[in-house]
């Protein structure tokens, strides 16, 4: 109940704004004269959460062919991951497209300007995630790994932001489990089974992704506010945030140390992943003397941590896998 009243006060904030619904609506269907650049295209993909989330899928891969790499195998299914991803992301952009109208850091994007029609958004978006779940299932050959693309996708594209990043502070929760898929993708296109590996990896970057938006969530808080989205920091406030994420940075800890315990990866993986991971702990519990100005840098802190806890130890995955007896 707390929620749904937070929120509405959320909406109402934004109510003057809503008289120009119908105008900015007609604007991102119908579009505008102005000459739209490949630049637009990509930029519709996201290609930052591409690149990142391509990172963790080959080292998923990695994992799992133990050194053993087919390579026209590997580029076949990252490019479906990648392809598949970049659907995703073009059809987020159609759905939150008046919401991104809102927001400073979104507003002049392509299709919250109108430069680009709704419409086409909504093809090209279809169009890519097509075309990634059919490299998937012919090129890489694997129906595992292209049953995997498509429910990362629909939990993505409809149960993350047509329905909860709208209604509900699980957002987050709901959106990692799609986010936690591209590494999956990659192992099991080599496994062909969902095994103990899978889910460690899977662990690893659901628990890896909360405490990452939600660091952003508190540096961007207003503008999330100012745009309707019941983001955690927006409705419950920074310090419940601060608990949650702590809770998922501890838990990240056991899962690193597991992917050496099962021999998965070997010891410098696992010496720099709890080094790592312990500094998280640290750094989120630190948090809870950050106040005001403080607090902001501090969260700009966690998020650029985040990134380069995600970077290193996708890099130790591959170069410290188990090789294949």
């Amino acid at each position: 109940m707390e929620n749904q009243v937070t929120y509405e006060t959320v909406s109402k904030g934004s109510s003057q704004e809503s008289v120009g619904t119908d105008s900015i609506d007609a604007k991102l269907t119908r579009g505008t004269a102005e000459p739209v650049t490949l630049k637009e295209f990509y930029r519709l993909v996201k290609p930052g959460i591409i690149y990142s989330n391509l990172m963790t899928a080959f080292a998923g891969y990695w994992l799992a062919a133990q050194w053993d790499v087919d390579w026209i195998h590997l580029i076949m299914t990252m490019l479906g991951t990648a392809l598949v991803m970049a659907g995703g992301t073009v059809l987020n952009n159609y759905l939150d497209r008046e919401m991104d109208a809102k927001m400073e850091r979104t507003q002049n994007r392509a299709l919250p300007s109108g430069r680009l029609s709704a419409n086409f958004v909504l093809g090209y978006g279809i169009i890519l995630g097509t075309i990634g779940l059919g490299v998937l299932y012919f090129g890489a050959q694997s129906p595992l790994a292209t049953l995997i693309g498509l429910l990362g996708l629909f939990l993505y594209v409809w149960l993350y932001t047509a329905w909860f990043k709208r209604t509900s502070v699980w957002s987050t929760f709901v959106g990692a489990f799609s986010g936690a898929t591209p590494p999956v993708i990659g192992y099991c296109a080599v496994s062909g089974t969902v095994d103990l590996g899978a889910i460690l990896i899977f662990l690893f970057l659901f628990l890896w992704q909360p405490p990452h938006f939600w660091a952003l969530g508190i540096r961007r808080m207003e503008e999330y506010r100012a745009a309707g989205f019941p983001l955690l920091p927006v409705v419950k406030g920074t310090f419940v945030t601060k608990i949650s994420m702590v809770r998922y940075v501890v838990l990240l800890v056991p899962v690193t140390v597991m992917l050496t315990a099962y021999g998965y990866v070997g010891t410098i993986f696992l010496i720099v992943s709890t080094i790592l991971g312990l500094t998280w702990v640290f750094m989120s519990v630190k948090g809870f003397k950050a106040n005001g100005e403080a607090e902001i840098v501090w969260a700009k802190r966690m998020f650029l941590f985040s990134l380069l806890y995600l970077t290193l130890l996708s890099f130790l995955m591959v170069i410290d896998t188990t090789a294949k007896l």
